[in-house]
């Protein structure tokens, strides 16, 4: 069983939002199936190190594990790849080899980038997942292999059996344990930690020890979209540890496109507030409640009523803005409504 997922090796994925939480325990869960599991998610999500996970979690975690990129192979030659040639084939086929199927016999194969695979190969794949046998290029002999299929597709096989480019058959056949794996912009909070694994490691290669980081990368790294997602954040940690010359991680240190590309943060509130007459009156304490409500639903706002990270914007404890919200009445239903809809309350 995976018990510390936040902390597993690193050529892991590692991660400890809600949305990779789902993953690490779905993968306890499955940990002792055969059944074949289906990784779904953008380029640079992790598909193959989440196959990684599965298999070293899995009874055959001692047992061989073959990973195919279905994209790498033209239609010519991934028969051959995946279920083997005989001798005489085709010209240069000089001697008998076994295919990835084979290969993979007591273990699991993974075969990423599965939406890529040409539709006259798909047939032949869907009567391996069927049988459980495979018939070498060239030969007429069944050979029977024992494997855990895992397969990663980083678009939707069911748009793609929509436009007829996958076949329904075979979708069903891989779809059994479906696994979404999440862009990195809907799991922010791993960033930091993701962030210091890619360093750690890289700055231990080095033969070094990691150097602290500044507030500004992390803000950058923070706000920033990742359209490569995990990969794109590793290259960019290596191009800071191979680059960074001084002791402190610093904003200089990050790419350019990362630095442009980031997303603005949410603008400070308005304070100046409606001017003052000039001869009347003014009571003190309701003008800094009129500025202290305005920080407040800014900050609520921003952290889109969570209220943990509104304190930590506003620097209060979270039970202090707990008694000023109450203070200020924006826990009333009308105006917390007209705030966020509802208050975040963790």
């Amino acid at each position: 069983m995976l018990t510390n997922p936040q902390t597993c090796r690193e050529n892991l994925v590692v991660g400890r939002s809600t949305r990779m939480r789902a993953v690490f325990d779905f993968v306890n869960i499955i940990s002792r199936s055969d059944s074949t599991v289906l990784i779904t998610g953008e380029s640079g999500t992790g598909k193959e190190v989440v196959a990684t996970l599965i298999q070293q979690t899995s009874r055959r975690s001692h047992r061989p594990f073959v990973v195919v990129s279905c994209a790498l192979f033209s239609e010519t030659l991934i028969e051959s790849e995946l279920f083997g040639h005989e001798r005489g084939a085709f010209t240069g086929a000089i001697k008998d080899r076994p295919g990835r199927f084979e290969m993979a016999d007591g273990g699991t194969i993974f075969l990423d980038d599965i939406d890529d695979i040409p539709l006259g190969m798909q047939v032949k794949l869907l009567r391996v997942l069927q049988n459980r046998t495979v018939e070498r290029l060239g030969g007429t002999r069944l050979v029977p292999v024992n494997v855990r299929v895992l397969a990663g597709s980083k678009r939707d096989l069911k748009q793609l059996v929509a436009e007829g480019k996958f076949r329904e058959d075979l979708y069903y056949r891989l779809n059994v344990l479906p696994l979404t794996l999440p862009p990195l912009r809907e799991r922010r909070e791993d960033i930091p930690i993701l962030l210091d694994a890619f360093l750690e490691r890289f700055y231990r290669a080095r033969g070094e020890p990691m150097p602290p980081i500044s507030p500004a990368v992390l803000q950058a790294f923070a706000t920033y979209e990742w359209p490569g997602n995990v990969r794109e954040l590793e290259n960019a940690c290596e191009r800071i540890a191979q680059t960074n010359t001084c002791g402190t991680v610093r904003i200089g240190c990050v790419a350019a496109s990362i630095l442009f590309r980031a997303r603005q943060e949410p603008a400070e509130p308005e304070m100046a507030g409606p001017p003052l007459p000039a001869t009347s009156t003014i009571s003190l304490d309701d003008r800094l409640r009129q500025v202290e409500t305005t920080l407040i639903r800014w900050a609520l706002d921003a952290s889109h009523g969570n209220k943990s990270k509104a304190a930590a914007m506003l620097q209060v404890k979270r039970s202090t803005l707990g008694d000023r919200i109450k203070h200020c009445g924006l826990d009333e239903g009308p105006l917390e409504t007209r705030l966020n809809s509802s208050l975040v309350d963790v």
